[in-house]
C-alpha cells in the first residue's frame, strides 16, 4: 500500500517513538511500538500486495490475482528489487493464459531482475521452455 521509502520513514518514527517511550519508563508502549515497528519492516521485504496475489493464485483465481497485481502501478519505486522480480513473474504467470510472447517479455525480465527461491528461477525457465515449445523454436 504504502511505497518503499514511506515504510522505512513509519518504521524509524516509531522506533523513535518506542525509544521515547522506553526513556519515560513506559516499557509496555515502548515493546509494543517496537513489535509495530516489525510488521512494518516486515511489509518493506515481502510486500502485503504481492503476498495477497500469491494467496489468489494459490485459490486458482487468477482474476482476482490480476486485480492485486494491477495496483502497484510503478514497480521500480514501489517495490525492492527481488520483489520486483516476483512482481514480472506473476505478470508472466497471468499473462500465460493469454498472451505468449509478452509472458516470455515478463519471465526473461523477471529472471535477469532476479529471483531469489530457486524453485521460483526453475519455474520460470520452465514456464520459457514451454513458450519456446509452443512457438515451435528448439533453443
Amino acid at each position: 500500500m504504502f511505497n518503499k521509502y514511506i515504510k522505512l520513514v513509519i518504521t524509524s518514527v516509531i522506533i523513535v517513538w518506542a525509544v521515547m517511550q522506553f526513556a519515560a519508563a513506559h516499557i509496555m508502549n515502548g515493546i509494543s511500538l517496537v513489535l509495530l515497528s516489525g510488521i512494518f519492516i516486515f511489509f518493506y521485504f515481502k510486500n502485503e500486495i504481492l503476498l495477497l496475489a500469491f494467496l489468489r493464485l494459490r485459490k486458482q483465481d487468477f482474476a482476482g490475482a490480476g486485480k492485486w497485481l494491477a495496483r502497484i502501478k510503478n514497480p521500480k519505486s514501489a517495490l525492492i528489487k527481488t520483489q520486483e522480480g516476483y512482481y514480472y513473474f506473476l505478470q508472466g504467470l497471468m499473462l500465460s493464459q493469454t498472451n505468449i510472447s509478452q509472458a516470455e517479455k515478463l519471465f526473461k525480465k523477471a529472471l535477469t531482475i532476479g529471483l531469489s527461491m530457486n524453485h521460483d528461477k526453475a519455474m520460470a525457465k520452465l514456464q520459457l521452455a514451454g513458450i519456446a515449445m509452443t512457438k515451435r523454436r528448439k533453443r
